[in-house]
């Protein structure tokens, strides 16, 4: 195999790190820059982590390299939501079947732990090189580092500099791709439960609670400091959004009249909302993802909003198919670079779909009652038949063998299936009479055809 390629990865984030690691245990010499200080060394912008939910698609990608088990020891297992209403109440969703579950994962931690396994193995990592530019023809990055200028060359560059990225940028710069950048109108800012006086979790530790009101919501993940790391996610004009909530007055009346059971939780809800960074929401849908020598990888190709917890996934996931081409082709990089974008193009613009889709979903519908039963009813059909009736969040997130686009597909026809279900009269009490199998055999004939 032909691994003496001298390779530039930009970008030290989690995708550019677990790729570092797969490329040198394959004999690449590689070399990561990053325009960041090196966050072992400095404590970086606060409010702008989102902790991360880390299910089966990156898991397999961290099992490839070994990195699986030591991640679980600092991993949180989430079973299902737990819905908050406004007046308290709480309501258990379990995500799929029993045993299954999603892990509540620092992004820091888990950068961290990447960055250190990725140097033990001899990649070597530069700070506070910013990427001013590339050169296609001969591979090489031009970098601002420390005031100065300079250009590095290399055999291949690949770009993991995230949603804003500087190779990406330059690529269209170029004329090379087409890329968009949607913005969601809602943008969002990071809270904080601390631990009880006890130690203890304030609230369930092992779910991922949310706070749905229609337009706008409040999720929290847990930490193994027994702290909550929390995401408001609100428009940024109108009625109830952030242009509206400058006061420290009216921020105290937003969250007593909308999420009251959270003030006795959050004693520093003002100074973490006057801290941290209100942060936007965007989606990057770009097409090539090479140019020469040049690759995009993660975010910087096909960077999602955070709904389905798959950003990160599928990034890893990147990783994962890479370098199962790497294995298929012999790291005959021209055979491999443009078989990585056929194939992973039409996954990834369908987990941006589904991400958005989740939005509405996270937001609008998990306390509603049609909802509930549909999802009730769809349990229900996954018990009874398991190898042929899988729930579209199970597929996206537990079947890592199964590709986000077919997931997308199959979801269409369910929920085609389901509306045709839900129409019927009386369904509210008649449901536990459905003919079941009736039901999974026009979902399987929809798929035939």
């Amino acid at each position: 195999m032909n691994t003496d390629k001298n390779i530039a990865i930009v970008g030290a984030g989690l995708v550019g790190s677990l790729l570092s690691i797969y490329l040198v245990k394959r004999g690449y010499k590689v070399t990561v820059f990053e325009r960041r200080p090196n966050m072992r060394e400095h404590v970086l912008d606060a409010g702008r982590s989102i902790n991360l939910a880390l299910s089966n698609r990156g898991i397999r990608a961290l099992e490839a390299v070994g990195l699986a088990d030591p991640m679980k020891k600092v991993a949180i297992p989430m079973n299902g939501r737990m819905i908050h209403n406004v007046s308290g109440g709480l309501t258990f969703q379990p995500y799929g079947k029993e045993g299954q579950f999603i892990n509540s994962v620092s992004r820091s931690g888990l950068n961290m732990m990447l960055m250190d396994e990725a140097e033990k193995r001899g990649v070597h990592f530069f700070y506070e090189y910013r990427c001013e530019g590339v050169d296609f023809d001969n591979t090489a990055i031009k970098f601002q580092t420390y005031g100065s200028h300079m250009t590095r060359k290399f055999d291949l560059v690949i770009g993991a500099d995230g949603a804003f990225s500087a190779v990406r940028s330059a690529m269209q710069a170029d004329g090379v791709v087409t890329a968009s950048e949607d913005v969601l109108e809602h943008s969002y800012k990071e809270l904080r439960i601390p631990p009880a006086e006890n130690g203890s979790f304030m609230i369930a530790k092992n779910s991922l609670h949310i706070w749905p009101r229609e337009s706008f919501m409040l999720i929290a993940l847990p930490n193994p400091d027994a702290t909550f790391t929390c995401t408001l996610f609100l428009p940024n004009e109108g009625e109830n959004s952030f242009e509206k909530l400058k006061k420290k007055s009216d921020i105290t009346t937003f969250f007593e009249t909308h999420f009251p059971d959270t003030l006795s939780l959050m004693p520093t809800l003002l100074e973490d909302f006057r801290d941290n960074t209100t942060s936007s929401l965007v989606t990057i849908r770009s097409y090539p993802w090479i140019k020469n020598n040049v690759l995009l990888i993660g975010d910087a190709a096909h960077g999602v909003v955070p709904f389905y917890g798959q950003g990160m996934n599928a990034g890893f996931e990147d990783c994962f198919v890479l370098n199962q081409l790497l294995d298929e082709f012999e790291d005959n990089w021209d055979d491999v670079l443009p078989k990585f974008q056929e194939l992973r193009k039409p996954d990834n613009d369908a987990i941006a779909q589904l991400a958005l889709d989740n939005f509405i979903e996270m937001r609008d519908l998990v306390g509603d009652e049609d909802f509930l039963l549909r999802k009730k009813i769809e349990s229900r059909l996954q018990d009874l038949f398991p190898n042929e009736w899988v729930p579209l969040y199970s597929m996206v997130t537990f079947r890592e063998d199964m590709r986000y686009s077919e997931a997308l597909l199959n979801g269409a026809l369910q929920r085609k299936v389901m509306d045709k279900v839900m129409a019927k009269p009386d369904i509210k009490t008649t449901w536990e009479q459905l003919n079941f199998r009736e039901i999974v055999d026009q979902f399987n004939t929809l798929k035939a055809n």
